[in-house]
């Protein structure tokens, strides 16, 4: 599959180099975690590798072990924070895989039993739930 080349003005790589705002939840040497600012469920989270990537495809396998580990201890994480009974954890590659921003990103979200992820409407959440979701998440992280 030959798919377009990276293009470092996604709006991912740019809240990476600082040049948009976000809701950083964690960071280290390889990986950073940010709220989704249209999420399908309350607590909804993207880990994302510093380095470029497009998707699943091209991305070095280092980073995508660091984006796995990452996935691992965030999703205890929203757990935790929002007593939630499970995770849905997704990964999309492409158009036709339904990817939209194309820079590698894995969504967490916190799962209740019985409560339907919400509609991907494009519609941006309230900044204030945004920041109080990222307070109990870091919380959460200790």
């Amino acid at each position: 599959m030959s798919a377009p080349a990276y293009d470092d003005q996604n709006v991912f790589a740019k809240i990476l180099r600082g040049e948009l705002p976000s809701h950083k939840i964690y960071e280290d040497d390889k990986t950073a975690v940010i709220m989704d600012i249209m999420p399908r469920g309350d607590g909804h989270i993207l880990v994302i590798p510093k380095a470029p990537s497009r998707n699943i495809f091209d991305i070095a396998e280092d980073d995508l072990f660091a984006v796995m580990a990452t996935v691992k201890k965030m999703a205890a994480a929203v757990v935790k924070a929002f007593n939630a009974d499970g995770t849905t954890i997704q990964q999309f590659s492409e158009p036709a895989g339904g990817q939209v921003v194309f820079h590698t990103h894995v969504h967490v979200i916190p799962r209740f039993d019985g409560v339907k992820l919400r509609p991907h409407t494009g519609e941006m959440a309230d900044n204030d739930v945004l920041a109080a979701n990222a307070d109990k998440i870091r919380a959460a992280l200790g």
